[in-house]
């Protein structure tokens, strides 16, 4: 397959991600008028920044006064989880060039990432796979960039836009995300075990809460698959 169709499929299997990240952009750009940023400060921190969540809890502390080393902590906290995501497309990558590996690490989302790593896992051996990871990427860039310049002129004409409801619609996207991934029964203990733990602590400050459900469920997820390999082990002796 050529690269420009490996981009353009890039583009086509992101589409469904980007109907969920519609609301989520509209909501960002309109929340950060009302939290004192200007047009142009949100369009940079968006431009510059492109995390959605870690964008959301940042305008959040901003507008309650929070300090810029509380803010920076917390959206290193929320995004710890793209370390992950890095680990586990690095065999993938680590060939390419700084020039592709810089701006591809950049542009990694939770989308994209679903995205890829399911290319990267076909047995193909088509060697122009990072073209369809950069499609995906620039398609999800340029919606995020789109949605967050819409909510910044819609939140001037149309008031408390966030109260609509519309966040449902990335719980539904990551819900998508995730599902289709637990293959076993560790990675579904992991996940139920990180999602009772956020519910549990979700009370906690700077969304630490988010951070002892990620170890929560990475451990329960590590302790079965030793104890899974471990009765491999002993029914092999």
């Amino acid at each position: 397959m050529s690269r420009s169709h490996e981009f353009a499929h890039g583009v086509r299997d992101t589409l469904p991600m980007i109907l969920g990240a519609i609301p989520f952009g509209i909501i960002f750009g309109t929340l950060a008028g009302g939290a004192g940023f200007t047009a142009w400060e949100t369009l940079g921190m968006s431009l510059l920044v492109y995390a959605g969540s870690a964008q959301f809890i940042a305008i959040t502390l901003v507008g309650g006064g929070a300090g810029l080393a509380v803010v920076l902590l917390t959206t290193l906290v929320v995004n710890l989880r793209h370390a992950l995501y890095s680990a586990t497309l690095q065999p993938f990558v680590r060939h390419l060039p700084t020039r592709w590996r810089m701006p591809l690490a950049f542009w990694l989302t939770d989308e994209t990432f679903a995205v890829v790593q399911q290319r990267y896992a076909e047995p193909d051996r088509v060697a122009h796979k990072h073209w369809y990871f950069l499609g995906s990427c620039l398609a999800m860039y340029g919606n995020w960039l789109l949605c967050t310049l819409v909510g910044v002129a819609f939140g001037q004409v149309v008031p408390n836009l966030a109260a609509w409801g519309l966040d449902f619609a990335m719980l539904a996207t990551f819900i998508g995300i995730v599902v289709p991934m637990l293959r076993n029964r560790p990675q579904v203990a992991a996940a139920l075990a990180a999602a009772g733990v956020a519910l549990v602590f979700q009370g906690l400050p700077y969304k630490l809460g988010l951070m002892v459900a990620a170890l929560s469920g990475i451990a329960v997820g590590v302790a079965l698959e030793r104890r899974g390999a471990a009765a491999l082990l002993g029914e092999g002796a």
